[in-house]
């Protein structure tokens, strides 16, 4: 070494995920890089007087987490927005929205988060009038977990503009009373983009979902700051998980812009991958803007090296898109892409050398995802593309071995299974059929086929938080009819480090506690590989380092 160390972490019980030296007791850090990885008396001759000495008491240490699928700009902006998670019952909801209204009354929207869709009592839809009692003399919506749907008072609705309906895109729906107006709930993005122009950050922080575009009218300069402000919090949040990568599954220039002016501040937490947006309503032309995000964004802290699409929506309201009607309905979901502009679109990003990510949740809607990368694979020739999958919580038989043949990574969120541990364990089951649940959320069935899976959150349809994932993983709830789908330790944890660098192409430099790596790590509070799996939510992040700098400390 030229210099001490700036770091040295001592004492660890270290989970390199090198194949060469696979376990270990300390590492050093300087200049941001892994340079040695050891004993902790070797490593400790490394350390001067200026060293920070980190002593990791027999705790896990290992390459800093990576959420492989988050949407950023919302999950961070949410954090300050009234949470109705488990909220049930207008008894319940009525004296906590009340309340937040009179906390925010200089907002034109009152807004919350994290409402179930059986927040009005199991199977009732929440409805526009229901909202009106709530709070009648103010514009108010709130949104699904799952981010495909808004419920919203006549208030809201009209502020929206969509009370008497409006165009949407395919797969989306402005669902229509018996007389006439709006029914208060508005299912995917195009059809509650309006509503979300009111919100505290004017709907900026999903315009890389709702449209694929920068925000128009432009931020103003108060609201951009607002805006980082808004994202270096979030970035706290997520350091605070032992987080030091993001793969942000929305993206535009002004997300992109945001996070290089937090990068050239000094105040970028997390390493940000940012997607082009394509939407099913855009000519193929519209990759030259990915071309374009690529050139300006491309250092180690933001870059664009992918492209994000839907396909389709999700069970809950049945929007998936499946192979047959969901049960007592003649509605097999809604189809986001048509096949073949889908497929002219993985061709399209696939010659550019783009990655692909697709959500793609029903296993119709998974069938044609894998269509549209195999007409890549014809067209454009095989190579190493790395192109995934998100979500597949419904599969058919005969397309699970089609992810080992075709290279396909399969971009799984372990918390969003009914067995995960974070959603109710019932309800999903009313929107399936018997035969379609054996190969629902089938994560060790998909890694036992030979494909590589890769963990996340989708923050902030469930919290950011690494250890209850992680928990859900290894410690699934077992469930009458459902298969066991748990995950070993180490399997989680590599989907979740080494694996997610993997699927980035950034497996030479990240993801990995050996000697010149990027020195992104966390220390954990236990020993992971010691505590009983149920309980492995107990143990969080101390600290968090990325690219040498502590990020986090608690």
């Amino acid at each position: 070494m030229a210099h001490p160390a700036d770091i040295v972490i001592l004492n660890g019980t270290l989970i390199t995920f090198d194949p060469a030296q696979p376990k270990a007791e300390a590492l050093a850090v300087a200049d941001g890089m892994i340079t040695a990885v050891g004993s902790t008396a070797d490593i400790r001759e490394l350390a001067g007087p200026a060293t920070r000495v980190v002593d990791a008491g027999g705790h896990t240490v290992l390459p800093g987490f990576i959420d492989s699928h988050v949407h950023l700009f919302g999950g961070s902006v949410e954090m300050g927005y009234l949470d109705l998670t488990d909220v049930v019952g207008i008894n319940q909801l009525t004296p906590l929205v009340r309340d937040w209204a009179a906390k925010c009354p200089d907002e034109t929207l009152v807004f919350a988060v994290q409402a179930g869709y059986d927040m009005m009592g199991e199977g009732r839809p929440t409805t526009r009038h229901d909202l009106d009692a709530v709070l009648p003399d103010r514009p108010f919506a709130c949104f699904s977990p799952c981010h495909h749907t808004v419920w919203a008072n006549t208030k809201a609705l009209e502020l929206g503009g969509v009370l008497h309906g409006g165009k949407v895109d395919a797969g989306a729906q402005i669902v229509m009373g018996e007389d006439g107006l709006a029914a208060g709930e508005l299912q995917e993005p195009s059809a509650y983009a309006s509503v979300l122009l009111h919100t505290r950050h004017g709907g900026r922080d999903m315009a890389g979902l709702t449209s694929g575009a920068s925000p128009e009218p432009p931020a103003t300069a108060a609201e951009r700051a607002a805006d980082k402000d808004a994202i270096e919090r979030g970035m706290k949040h997520c350091a605070s998980h032992g987080i030091t990568g993001l793969h942000l599954m929305d993206g535009n220039f002004y997300q992109g812009e945001l996070l290089s002016d937090l990068e050239e501040e000094g105040r970028i937490l997390c390493r940000s991958q940012v997607p082009f947006h394509y939407k099913s309503f855009d000519p193929l032309d519209r990759f030259a803007e990915a071309a374009e995000m690529r050139t300006q964004f491309n250092s180690d802290w933001v870059w664009t090296t992918n492209v994000k699409m839907f396909m389709d929506g999700v069970c809950e309201s049945r929007t998936a898109l499946m192979l047959q009607p969901y049960p007592g309905t003649d509605h097999i979901g809604d189809a986001v892409f048509e096949a073949d502009h889908f497929a002219e679109a993985c061709v399209t990003a696939d010659a550019m050398g783009l990655q692909i990510a697709t959500h793609a949740i029903g296993d119709l809607g998974v069938r044609v995802t894998l269509d549209g990368y195999e007409a890549a694979q014809k067209a454009n020739g095989v190579r190493d593309s790395r192109h995934r999958v998100e979500h597949i919580e419904v599969l058919h038989p005969d397309d699970l071995p089609r992810f080992a043949e075709l290279d396909v990574v399969a971009s799984i969120q372990p918390g969003h299974a009914p067995f995960g541990g974070i959603f109710p364990p019932v309800g999903m089951d009313e929107v399936l059929h018997k035969h379609q649940i054996p190969l629902c959320f089938a994560w060790q069935d998909i890694r036992n086929s030979g494909a590589k899976v890769v963990f996340s959150t989708d923050w902030p349809v469930i919290p950011v938080d690494v250890m209850p994932n992680i928990k859900g993983a290894v410690a699934p709830v077992p469930i009458e009819g459902w298969r066991d789908q748990t995950q070993s330790l180490m399997d989680t944890l590599e989907s979740y480090t080494a694996g997610n660098a993997w699927v980035e192409f950034n497996e030479g430099r990240k993801g990995q506690l050996k000697p010149g790596m990027m020195a992104d790590i966390a220390v954990m509070s236990h020993d992971l590989e010691a505590m009983e799996p149920a309980s492995i939510d107990a143990s969080r992040a101390v600290l968090t380092i990325c690219g040498g700098r502590v990020t986090y400390e608690g």
